[in-house]
């Protein structure tokens, strides 16, 4: 069995609690959920868009790191606060996957990290 490695980039905010911000094993990365916050640690200002647009580039951060990006994605989970921004949110989600359409899961949640409005992770495979 391949060993875990874990994976840090200070292009992307450092975890906010007792995890890394992505996994790797074998040929999988496994990102932490990102949150709108930047790399600095401070919340992004604006609503849905401005904040997912901030989710999409630690994301990047955190593929980057391992030499990937988002064509290597297989898997998204996201979280949103609101199901009425969920048009919005696709909206700029496609722009970062383009014609690429990896198998994704979208639920609304009460309540997110710092009461933010999105959070998304993703499974990627790195061969």
């Amino acid at each position: 069995m391949s060993k875990v490695s874990f994976v840090s980039t200070e292009k992307a905010p450092a975890a906010i609690g007792p995890y890394s911000q992505a996994a790797k094993i074998g040929n999988f990365l496994f990102t932490s959920g990102q949150i709108p916050l930047k790399p600095d640690g401070s919340l992004v200002e604006g609503g849905i868009v401005e904040q997912t647009h901030q989710v999409f580039s630690n994301l990047r951060a955190v593929l980057e790191a391992e030499g990937a990006d988002f064509t290597n994605v297989v898997k998204a989970t996201v979280f949103i606060k609101d199901m009425n921004d969920f048009a919005s949110l696709n909206e700029v989600y496609a722009s970062y996957f383009g014609d690429h359409r990896p198998a994704r899961t979208t639920v609304e949640v009460s309540r997110l990290p710092k009461d933010v409005g999105v959070e998304i992770e993703l499974v990627a495979y790195i061969g």
